[in-house]
């Protein structure tokens, strides 16, 4: 039971949070607005989760290219990726197979040496974070 979903801000530093999987992960939690220091935590880095606003087109290319700077860094080219289009809930909200479309997500995975996976989510209403943690148990092993 994952419980009430927490209130949802915009992250504009990094957090830092311990899930139990049942082994316990550290998730640093990094906004975009942070994107040019992103590079000095990519050493630590177990698995990737990209977080992408499925509700604001206007970031569509902006999220893209992060997405693409994210895959092409050298520490990085071996973690497992999980991309999550958030905000599934609003009701303007880009559908994933719309996502993928912009995103060009076929080629991206098919040129990525990370295996990627992708999945839809609603941090406020809790809408794919079971996927979420089983795929983290999945990917970091219990």
């Amino acid at each position: 039971e994952l419980g009430e979903p927490p209130a949802t801000l915009p992250t504009v530093g990094t957090n830092l949070t311990d899930l139990r999987l049942p082994r316990t992960v550290t998730v640093r939690e990094l906004g975009g607005c942070m994107g040019p220091i992103w590079p000095s935590y990519y050493s630590e880095c177990s698995a990737l989760l990209f977080v992408v606003d499925a509700s604001n087109p206007t970031q569509v290319s902006s999220s893209c290219v992060q997405l693409l700077s994210v895959l092409s860094a050298a520490p990085l080219a071996s973690v497992p990726v999980l991309v999550l289009f958030n905000k599934i809930d609003v009701p303007c909200y880009m559908s994933l197979a719309e996502m993928k479309s912009l995103f060009r997500m076929q080629d991206i995975v098919s040129c990525a040496t990370q295996p990627i996976t992708m999945l839809e989510t609603s941090a406020r209403d809790g809408t794919g974070l079971a996927d979420v943690l089983q795929w983290l148990r999945a990917t970091l092993g219990d």
